[in-house]
C-alpha cells in the first residue's frame, strides 16, 4: 500500500515513529513525501497517489488502451486548468477546462494497478483534436488500431461526447471518414 507522509503522520504521529519504522523495513522510502509497506512499487500506482485528481491522457492512454505500441516518454496526464502546476521530469501534463475535463473519464486496470484514464471513445475525440501535433506515422498507426477495434467501439458516447466541442460537425465528419 502506498502513503503520502501526511497519512503516516495521522497514522503514527511523529517523524521520529517513521524513521524508525524506516529503519526496521516495515515502512520503504519511496521518493519525496511517498511510501509504502513494500520495497517495490509499481510507479503507476505511485503516480496515482501522488496525482489523485489527475487522469492518464493521450500518449499514455493509447498505449494503455493498446491502440499503440510505442511507450510514451512521459506519463501524459490530464488536469483541470485551475489544478496546481506538476513539475515531475515523468509527467507531461495537459490542461483541460472544467466541462471537458470529466467527459470518458473511466478506469483500466494495468498490472494489477486501479488508474484513471480517458476511455477510448475519449481519446478518438482527443487524436482527431490533436492531430496536427501528433506525429503522421503515429497517428496512422492509432487511427488503424482504432479502425480494427471499430465494433467495439460505442457509437452513442463518441456522438454524446462530440456535442460537448465547439467543432462538433467537423469532429464528426473525421471520425466517420478516419474510423467508420
Amino acid at each position: 500500500m502506498i502513503l503520502l507522509h501526511k497519512e503516516l503522520i495521522e497514522k503514527y504521529k511523529s517523524d521520529y515513529e517513521i524513521k524508525k519504522l524506516i529503519q526496521e523495513g516495515k515502512i520503504f522510502k519511496i521518493e519525496k513525501g511517498i511510501y509504502s509497506d513494500k520495497k517495490d512499487v509499481n510507479y503507476l500506482e505511485i503516480i496515482s497517489k501522488k496525482y489523485p485528481n489527475a487522469i492518464f491522457t493521450m500518449d499514455s492512454a493509447f498505449y494503455y488502451h493498446n491502440l499503440t505500441d510505442v511507450i510514451p516518454e512521459k506519463e501524459h496526464l490530464a488536469l483541470k486548468r485551475d489544478s496546481t502546476k506538476i513539475s515531475d521530469s515523468r509527467i507531461k501534463v495537459v490542461y483541460y477546462q472544467d466541462k471537458f475535463f470529466d467527459i470518458g473519464k473511466s478506469t483500466l486496470n494495468i498490472n494489477g494497478v486501479e488508474v484513471k484514464v480517458y476511455d477510448k471513445e475519449r481519446m478518438l475525440i482527443e487524436l482527431i483534436r490533436n492531430r496536427k501535433s501528433i506525429g503522421f506515422d503515429y497517428y496512422k498507426e492509432i487511427i488503424a488500431n482504432y479502425r480494427e477495434i471499430k465494433e467495439t467501439l460505442n457509437t452513442k458516447k463518441i456522438a454524446e461526447y462530440i456535442s460537448n466541442f465547439a467543432i462538433e460537425n467537423h469532429l464528426y465528419d473525421v471520425i466517420m471518414k478516419e474510423v467508420f
